[in-house]
Order: C-alpha cells, then sequence, then structure tokens
C-alpha cells in the first residue's frame, strides 16, 4: 500500500444529490464539490434574478462557550466581538480576520453571539483543520475559560438571491415566523436548524445551519420551490463582482488586512485590546490599496497579473469574465494613493491592456455599481 497516496476527496451530506443532477464535480479543499450542473452562466443569472442555493458543507461550524469566551475573542479576532453584545437580541454576526503575530490573515470568519457566553464561529474548508488547531493553542496559552467543539455532525446550504427567501419560507414554512423579522447579518436558531440572514453573494437570502442527516430533504424542498442548484464557478463569479474577499487569493498569512481592502474589519478604537497582530499593524500601516479593475480591450483578467500605474506597479489578486456586467473584472493590490477612476495597464499574455479602475463592489443587490 502506497501511504504517500493521498486521500480521497470528502464528501458532504449532499453529495449523491449532486451526482444525480449531472454535476461536475471537483476536488476544493479536499471535499469532492459541484463546480456547475450545466451552464455556470444560468447559475450565476439565477442568484442575480430569482433564488439559488449552494452547497456549503465544506465550511465548519465551531461552538464557543464559557464565562471566558468573550475576553479570548477579543484577543483572537481584529474585530471587536464586544460589538455584538450592544444588540439586545442575541444572533447578530460579526466578519472578522483572525490573524498572525505579523498581522497576516490566518483566515476570515464569521461569529454569532447566542447569547450567554456562547457563540457560533463559521470557518473556511481550507483552513479549518489549521484554524482550529490555532484556536486551541490559544485557548490554552490564554488559560481561557472557553470550550470550542467542532460541529462536524452539521451540513450547510446557502440559499441567495431576491427571492430567496421567499422560496425558502415556501420550502420550509416553519421558519417563516421566527425569520420573517430577521435583520441583514443576523441569525436565529428554529428547532434544529440556525438560519442566518448571510452569503458570500451581494444578494439578500439566507445560510442554513442544520443536522446533516436532513441536509438532502431540505436540498429537494428547496429545489420543489424553484431554487435553482448553483456550484463553486458561480459561487466565484459572484462574489468576484460583490467585491467579497477569498482566502488565499485576496488575503493570506503574508498579507495584512490593511493591504487587502479589509482595514473595515480591524477595531483599534479599544486601546486596551491587545489583539493578536495589533502591534504589527500599528508598526506597519497601510502600503497598498485593493480596488476593482475593469478591462478595457479584449481579454480576461486573472490573478497574480502585473498592473502598472502612473505611481508604481501592482497586481490582481483576483479576476475573471463577470456575467452581470458583460465584462472581464479583477481585484487588484495597487500604490496605496491610486484612485478610482484613472486608467492603468495589465500585462495579459505579454500585452499590456487598458483597463480602468473602480470602488468596489461592481455588483450588489442585481444592480451594477460601476
Amino acid at each position: 500500500m502506497d501511504d504517500s497516496a493521498a486521500a480521497p476527496p470528502r464528501r458532504t451530506p449532499l453529495h449523491a444529490l449532486h451526482l444525480a443532477a449531472g454535476a461536475r464535480m471537483v476536488d476544493f479543499a479536499g471535499w469532492s464539490m459541484p463546480v456547475n450542473y450545466g451552464s455556470q452562466i444560468e447559475e450565476h443569472h439565477a442568484v442575480r434574478r430569482d433564488a439559488g442555493m449552494f452547497d456549503v458543507s465544506h465550511m465548519l461550524a465551531l461552538d464557543l462557550e464559557g464565562a471566558g469566551a468573550t475576553d479570548w475573542l477579543r484577543v483572537l479576532l481584529a474585530n471587536d466581538v464586544a460589538r455584538l453584545a450592544r444588540s439586545a437580541a442575541p444572533g447578530k454576526a460579526l466578519y472578522s480576520c483572525m490573524l498572525n503575530g505579523e498581522g497576516g490573515v490566518i483566515d476570515d470568519l464569521i461569529v454569532y453571539r447566542l447569547g450567554n457566553g456562547r457563540y457560533r464561529i463559521v470557518v473556511n474548508a481550507g483552513t479549518a483543520a489549521s484554524d482550529v488547531a490555532w484556536m486551541r493553542r490559544h485557548i490554552a496559552g490564554n488559560a481561557a475559560n472557553a470550550t470550542l467543539t467542532e460541529r462536524h455532525d452539521l451540513a450547510m446550504i446557502a440559499v441567495q438571491g431576491p427571492n430567496a427567501r421567499a422560496k425558502t419560507w415556501q420550502a420550509c414554512p416553519a421558519l417563516k415566523p421566527g425569520s420573517e423579522t430577521l435583520a441583514p447579518f443576523s441569525g436565529v436558531q428554529i428547532g434544529d436548524i440556525f438560519i442566518a440572514r448571510t452569503g458570500y453573494t451581494g444578494e439578500d437570502g439566507f445560510e442554513l445551519t442544520l443536522p446533516a442527516a436532513r441536509a438532502p430533504e431540505i436540498w429537494r424542498a428547496l429545489a420543489d420551490a424553484g431554487v435553482k442548484p448553483c456550484g463553486l464557478g458561480a459561487r466565484d463569479t459572484l462574489r468576484l463582482e460583490a467585491g467579497m474577499n477569498l482566502y488565499g487569493q485576496d488575503m493570506s498569512e503574508a498579507v495584512s488586512p490593511l493591504d487587502a481592502g479589509l482595514a473595515w474589519t480591524v477595531d483599534f478604537s479599544d486601546p486596551a485590546r491587545a489583539f493578536t497582530g495589533r502591534a504589527a499593524l500599528e508598526a506597519h500601516p497601510a502600503s497598498h490599496r485593493l480596488l476593482g479593475l475593469i478591462l478595457e480591450e479584449r481579454g480576461v483578467l486573472r490573478a497574480h497579473m502585473p498592473v502598472f500605474t502612473a505611481i508604481g506597479t501592482g497586481e490582481t489578486t483576483s479576476g475573471g469574465f463577470s456575467p452581470t456586467l458583460e465584462k472581464s473584472i479583477a481585484f487588484a493590490r495597487l500604490p496605496l494613493h491610486i484612485q478610482a477612476g484613472v486608467t492603468v495597464e495589465v500585462e495579459i499574455r505579454g500585452k499590456r491592456l487598458l483597463a480602468r479602475t473602480v470602488e468596489l463592489p461592481f455588483v450588489r443587490h442585481g444592480k451594477a455599481l460601476v
């Protein structure tokens, strides 16, 4: 037996349904995931115009609880979870980066305050194991009175689009009374389903976290309500249009959130809060700016393409074709004082093509913003 052979990709509870629907499966972060079910463009437009759903069960939910949970999270994360306590009702969510000592991004995540020293944290699939190891070391190192539990028993389904909420309620009527007044970036536990008004597409909708055994039943009910199954391909073009960073491309352990367009997720307001990476960020302020690019000539923008501006060079971090704008777009890490609305050059296959800088996002709630 060859012990060096790579382990087969893991399967989500919805794997059989993806195969039955004719999905093209790929290995993503060690998981067998659908990249599309036919036309990626149609899946993209379904989310912008109606409702689509994604299997995001490869992401990991973590439950944190204990008297020291809040204090520990205030050290672990660059954003301040104390802001969540200002909301009277539990369920409010916070987006944050988790930094290393040098101020680089270990991962970006969402944390929900559930109340009474309890939190739900959702981390990325590709970094889940290292995230948990980092967290456990920090809990022990800080002698925090908190317990971290990995919820491998749960699945996640994201339902996104202008009609996503209505079709979720059509598929799961029991969820409507408790979620009808749910504010954006908040969640609530209804029975055995945690329903959050969050997403990664720039559209309204819900993310459902539920027992793995129930995932196929809920997926079928959503499909019967007219929600279109969508794969990773559409998820990437949607998040690109929405100006949402992807870990490993737009940020990493070698990149500060200040240089990744994520300064808004770093809370310096409490001078006594010595969160991990704070000293490094204060010693090394932002040196670059993240802007959008729209290609003005024929071609396709991809990651890691050189960008030439009047005040220095930069590089694209994510790029691709925008189905909504019908143009090639990208994120670019550029010199700090570059402005939106200027013309730059992007080197594509040895040729410099003209592009225009724009503020992110490109698209939000189905409307072009550039």
